[in-house]
């Protein structure tokens, strides 16, 4: 699934003529299942990685994941608190509670792609979803 994702999002943002090489990506959600802090066994990982083959700056925010274990689990850096900048692509990959009515245009660039992997957010809002 990580492979298939990651090939939506950069064929997405390529159809809207964004760079892709070096943009930068948010991914919402890493654990396991929503409003659950268990990282064990998530999938999530599957779509970093392979969004990270294509050479992005990925961030990941997740209010649920304790970023110690993550790093240690994954090596990956997990965020908790939901960063200001804009990005050129967001995917929701966990639809956790705090995701309800999160104002996905603040952390988009005007040209982006939004990317909705549990079909979470509003059907406008997204260029894509499972």
């Amino acid at each position: 699934m990580g492979e298939y994702v990651a090939g939506q999002v950069i064929k997405l943002m390529l159809k809207k003529g964004i760079q892709v090489l070096n943009s930068n990506i948010l991914i919402l959600g890493f654990t396991f299942k929503e409003n659950c802090p268990d990282v064990r066994n998530t999938k999530v990982i599957d779509i970093y990685e392979a969004l990270k083959g294509y050479n992005l700056n990925i961030t990941v925010y997740d209010p649920w994941a304790n970023p110690d274990i993550v790093k240690h689990e994954y090596g990956i850096e997990v965020i908790n608190e939901l960063p200001e900048e804009k990005f050129d692509s967001v995917v929701l990959a966990v639809a956790h509670q705090q995701f309800t009515g999160i104002d996905i245009e603040s952390l988009s660039k005007s040209r982006s792609v939004v990317f909705d992997v549990k079909g979470f957010l509003p059907k406008e809002s997204v260029d894509g979803r499972l």
